[in-house]
């Protein structure tokens, strides 16, 4: 009852705000509303406001919504309301009106976010894994399990370090003029203070500024390189691996975080018929055990062969609980939201070339789930679930298909380009062709989360 009264509520929630925004921004640009609706099909509720004429329902069907707006391709409009219809007002707001409602919805990401900062979020304290090989942090001597507990930039302030990500987060924010910065470390138990200079390389793209402290090897939290979860009858599970057990060596190199041990598996492929097995000295129970793994390659699309063995890789990373100030809550929101928003995009479009599994592809099954799992591990966790799929339903929308907004917005594109609106003809076309490209997604999606809930 919880995950369908969770379920429930996070659609209401969304699709309203969704139509509202289309909604506003047809009565700020003087087109007349006919039906603010909540779901398709048969209308279950209605109340008509005396105003304006402007029907509220709720129907039958809830997954989406419409706002139906006076508009003379539709239905014949009296010549004294004709300045009121959508078709007559000036593209710019046509595509306004069209854009607000994804719009609306990131919005409301970046105000869940926000007020979760304000609130107060555990995130992960900044103790660091193992920065990658060759990068500026592992240059600089940061090492595995250093705590960053403080910088400072150009004979500045020194200011403390609350958490990974507020370390990220100061880290997108500087100027791509400044080339180094100061860090004061510790070891993770807090001895051993020393400053370390850290370069700062340029960002190359907008996106490597967002995720600056991964571009320089602060991106991951430390992680003891202890096993979790081991699947039955996986190369782990073969080898002898079991749940607990912390790995010391690995063919001789010694193990300092899951970080490296990661690195090491999913590097461990080979050209031949047969991998090759890696020798493991793990520590279980106080006794030392030596055993031979041979991870299995797993291969996605296009993308390099990985080692895997199926199992679970590093104990959970110390939390902190992180409290921002008003704007800071806010940029911080701007923030997460952006990196979601373009982390969507760059899955969608591996996903479109054969680089990623379409199995990544989530129906109603699966947000239900996840609705009802979040609202059991408290309201702020559930906040925190409405924000991600506010976004995703906000970038969902701006894909160029016909049937969503961002098809119409590419009506708007041509029609602006050309000075002409598209063909009736190939609109209808391409009408039915966006109805049976989304039937085909809500398909494989909904496949997809009847795999996931019978664990195939």
């Amino acid at each position: 009852m919880t995950t369908l009264f969770a379920f429930v509520v996070t659609l209401a929630i969304l699709i309203a705000v969704h139509e509202y925004g289309h909604y506003r921004m047809a009565l700020a640009c003087h087109v007349r509303v006919l039906r603010f609706s909540i779901g398709f099909g048969p209308v279950v509720w209605k109340r008509r406001r005396a105003s304006d004429g402007c029907e509220f329902a709720l129907s039958l069907l809830p997954l989406g919504g419409y706002v139906k707006m006076l508009d003379e391709r539709e239905s014949p409009v009296p010549h004294e309301l004709a300045e009121f219809a959508y078709n007559r007002r000036p593209l710019w707001q046509r595509s306004a009106i069209v854009a607000a409602g994804p719009l609306a919805n990131l919005i409301l990401a970046v105000a869940l976010y926000a007020g979760l900062s304000w609130w107060g979020e555990s995130e992960p304290k900044a103790v660091i894994a193992q920065p990658a090989a060759t990068s500026a942090a592992q240059r600089a001597g940061l090492r595995a399990g250093d705590w960053i507990q403080s910088w400072a930039m150009q004979d500045q302030e020194w200011q403390e370090v609350r958490s990974l990500t507020d370390l990220n987060w100061k880290l997108a924010g500087l100027s791509s003029e400044v080339s180094s910065v100061e860090l004061l470390v510790s070891d993770r138990w807090g001895r051993g203070s020393r400053r370390i200079s850290l370069p700062l390389e340029r960002p190359t793209s907008p996106e490597s500024e967002l995720a600056r402290g991964r571009q320089l090897g602060l991106g991951m939290p430390f992680s003891e390189p202890v096993l979790g979860e081991v699947k039955p009858q996986g190369p782990a599970f073969m080898a002898g691996l079991r749940s607990g057990d912390r790995v010391l060596r690995v063919d001789d190199r010694l193990i300092v975080d899951a970080q490296s041990l990661k690195s090491l598996i999913r590097a461990h492929t080979t050209d031949g018929a047969e991998v090759p097995a890696m020798r493991w000295v793990i520590e279980r129970q106080g006794q030392t055990l030596e055993l031979e793994v041979r991870p299995r390659i797993h291969r996605e699309g296009t993308s390099a062969p990985v080692g895997r063995i199926d199992a679970f890789v590093g104990s959970p990373p110390e939390m902190v609980r992180v409290q921002r100030g008003p704007w800071e809550g806010v940029a911080h929101g701007v923030y997460r939201t952006w990196d979601i928003s373009w982390v969507s995009l760059k899955m969608l479009g591996k996903m479109l070339v054969g680089e990623a599994s379409v199995r990544n592809l989530s129906g109603p099954l699966t947000i239900a789930d996840y609705a009802g799992q979040s609202a059991q591990n408290g309201l702020p966790t559930y906040i925190g679930f409405l924000a991600l799929i506010s976004v995703s339903l906000g970038i969902l929308n701006l894909l160029p298909l016909p049937m969503l907004d961002g098809g119409h917005l590419m009506y708007h594109l041509f029609e602006g380009l050309t000075g002409r609106p598209v063909p009736d003809a190939w609109l209808d076309r391409l009408q039915k062709g966006g109805v049976v490209l989304l039937v085909i997604l809500m398909s494989v999606a909904l496949f997809n989360d009847v795999v996931r809930l019978l664990g195939l």
